[in-house]
């Protein structure tokens, strides 16, 4: 028996279309098993990939990572295994810059399996489609006259605080908001600040210490968080029988009339350099991110896809309440992060530094973004020389 290890994330999203996917793939290869081990939202996005590589043949990794991934030569260069005619098709039907996410220093360090970033959602037993926000200023109306035991959501905890920050810098001013050398641009990461500042005390109460899981669960479950501006989406929310209540999704305010700027998330699916088993693990990234499986197999099975064949079909989109076509506007002009070494660790860092500001203006301290914003630069700056 050929046995390979998996490293995914604990949510159904992440581990259940895996392990069907592994079944599956192993009806071609009698004799061999892959075994996926799962971790937290948080370690997802934060612990380090060189640590998992030792471990694992097959890594779910968030793009950022991939900069630092390139430099410690833990991840193949899938581009050396995958046939050229895969990998442009994978191009040609990346939702939004996924597939170029996992792209960099010339080599493709991970397939897209799932393609995610922040959109908006709401209860449509408790708010009128119509009455869905499109724009910051429709969203503050929303919220200032909202009726007693109503309110809006905004999962805030450092991590997702730290996400909905840079959403907003980049629909404010663009991509170039953010400069590799210095940091986040004083007067956009300053408005950005504003905004969330602004929102916060007409905010439900659970918003700070939430993640986006946390706050769907809590929104699928009770009455009063009736709309959510900026999350990362989970289409199983608004499948049947998933929770207590169907979600629905829709694209994110916009700064300028598009849904402009919301923060690429998604998982790319990487090989391991130190694998024993290099052309099996690669044979699986490849299968299960194939279109065919995508749009059926993984899209069944709860996940995510990264296809956009899957975002594109009918029959996935009747199964969600029409999550991937109402959302895919805002894929498709989201914000890819820099993913050079120190950026990881920088928004990590930022996210808590954001946090404390936060949690300190809720208390009826004064929170000077000017401040925050030369703290969290400082910060990307020192680890820059790291």
């Amino acid at each position: 028996m050929t046995t390979l290890r998996g490293m995914t994330w604990n949510h159904v999203r992440g581990f259940a279309p895996l392990e069907a996917a592994a079944a599956k793939f192993g009806e071609r290869h009698p004799g061999m098993d892959i075994r996926w081990d799962r971790r937290s939202l948080k370690d997802f996005g934060d612990y380090p990939v060189h640590l998992l590589a030792r471990e694992y043949d097959i890594i779910m990794i968030d793009h950022p990572h991939v900069g630092i991934c390139s430099e410690q030569h833990v991840l193949v260069p899938l581009d050396r295994y995958v046939p050229e005619d895969y990998l442009r098709e994978q191009e040609a039907n990346t939702v939004g810059p996924s597939h170029r996410s996992y792209h960099w220093a010339g080599h493709q360090w991970a397939l897209a399996a799932d393609a995610a970033a922040q959109v908006a959602a709401y209860r449509a037993d408790l708010l009128p489609e119509r009455d869905v926000p499109r724009s910051w200023k429709e969203v503050s109306e929303l919220a200032e006259t909202l009726p007693p035991g109503r309110k809006i959501g905004w999962p805030l905890c450092p991590t997702d605080a730290m996400c909905s920050f840079l959403t907003l810098c980049a629909g404010i001013g663009g991509a170039s908001f953010f400069d590799e050398a210095e940091g986040v641009s004083p007067q956009i990461g300053e408005a950005a600040i504003r905004q969330m500042l602004k929102l916060l005390p007409l905010l439900h109460e659970a918003s700070l210490e939430s993640n986006p899981i946390q706050m769907y669960d809590r929104m699928a479950s009770h009455d009063d968080i009736v709309y959510v501006p900026l999350a990362f989406g989970y289409s199983n929310y608004a499948r049947a029988g998933f929770a207590d209540r169907l979600l629905r999704f829709t694209d994110i305010p916009g700064m300028d009339g598009e849904p402009r700027g919301s923060l690429l998330g998604g998982v790319g699916i990487a090989v391991s350099a130190l694998s024993a088993h290099i052309p099996l693990a690669v044979e699986f990234a490849m299968f299960v991110t194939s279109g065919d499986v995508q749009r059926t197999l993984y899209a069944e099975q709860g996940g995510q896809p990264g296809h956009a064949a899957a975002w594109r079909d009918e029959a996935v989109n009747r199964k969600c309440g029409g999550f991937f076509a109402d959302t895919m506007r805002t894929l498709e002009l989201s914000y890819m992060r820099p993913r050079n070494r120190a950026f990881p660790a920088f928004q990590e860092q930022g996210g808590i530094l954001l946090h404390e500001a936060l949690r300190a203006s809720l208390g009826g301290e004064a929170v000077h973004p000017d401040d925050v914003i030369d703290r969290m630069n400082a910060s990307y700056r020192s680890m820059q020389s790291h």
